[in-house]
């Protein structure tokens, strides 16, 4: 039995049509979820629905007993996913979980003084706890999906201008249904035991790259100017918009060169090419 955590948000979801189409039943897989609502479409198609939270240590129990292998989703509850995760773990030593594949995250992090440091500590505890704890583990070291692009930029177009304070650094960043699609294989197939992955692109791309490939597709200039992270708060101040601080942690590391990352793990998965930015881009903003 697979058991994916985090079944109603979207990783969950693509990595479920995923794991149809590689010929699972859905009497092989549960689907781990807070909201019983959100998940009617997933008891509709017959897969086992459970209701449990991270934080509810009983919950997790309950669920994981006689699970084979879990999809272990990282929390987005930033400031406790640390504890949720080490609950997590004891929970699946407890009820016999045989294999746990984890979401972690991708990045040169050298420690604490790293911008993404308040993503990358839970991560890199988790991933420390797995290895010792004699349970059976493999590590997804995923990348920023590339879908959150145009998010970052926003309506370039409008404004002709990308003003973002990530320097001349790039980022690996890979679309998401393809991390689910190979996060899929590893669930359906076996061999992937004790080892880790990069869920990166097989080239890091910066902002120049995205101004460019928009100009290339659309025949509108647009330019990429880098501001300071004084000049880049205070724009934001006097414009009178609110960007998450986890999002400015995430560019202030790519310009450090955090994300630079590479590798061709995911094709392996995948069996083809990942889809490129400017390929991406082009379906974003494709003229009509």
């Amino acid at each position: 039995m697979i058991l994916i955590t985090g079944a109603t948000g979207h990783f969950g979801k693509l990595t479920i049509d995923f794991l149809l189409k590689k010929g699972v039943k859905t009497s092989q897989m549960a689907a781990f979820v807070r909201n019983a609502e959100k998940a009617a479409d997933l008891s509709k198609m017959g897969i086992k629905v459970l209701i449990g939270d991270y934080n509810d240590y009983d919950s997790l129990v309950n669920a994981f007993t006689g699970i084979d292998k879990l999809l272990f989703v990282s929390g987005t509850d930033l400031p406790n996913r640390t504890k949720q995760h080490e609950r997590v773990l004891k929970a699946a030593t407890a009820a016999g979980i045989q294999h746990i594949i984890y979401t972690s995250g991708e990045g040169k992090i050298e420690g604490p003084e790293s911008p993404l440091w308040t993503f990358a500590e839970a991560h890199i505890k988790t991933e420390k706890w797995l290895k010792e704890s004699g349970l059976t583990y493999t590590i997804l070291k995923n990348s920023l999906y590339m879908e959150y692009i145009p998010y970052f930029i926003g309506n370039v177009l409008e404004t002709g201008t990308i003003y973002l304070p990530a320097g001349k650094g790039k980022i690996s960043v890979a679309l998401r249904s393809e991390m689910a699609e190979a996060t899929a294989t590893i669930l359906a197939t076996e061999g992937y035991e004790n080892k880790s992955y990069h869920f990166v692109n097989t080239e890091a791309y910066g902002y120049e790259d995205v101004a460019r490939y928009i100009t290339e597709i659309t025949g509108k200039t647009i330019n990429y100017i880098s501001p300071t992270e004084e000049e880049f708060r205070e724009t934001l101040k006097q414009q009178g918009k609110a960007i998450p601080e986890e999002y400015i942690s995430i560019l202030l590391a790519q310009a450090q060169g955090v994300g630079e990352v590479i590798s061709d793990d995911m094709e392996k998965l995948i069996g083809r090419k990942l889809t490129p930015m400017k390929a991406f881009l082009q379906e974003v903003y494709q003229v009509s």
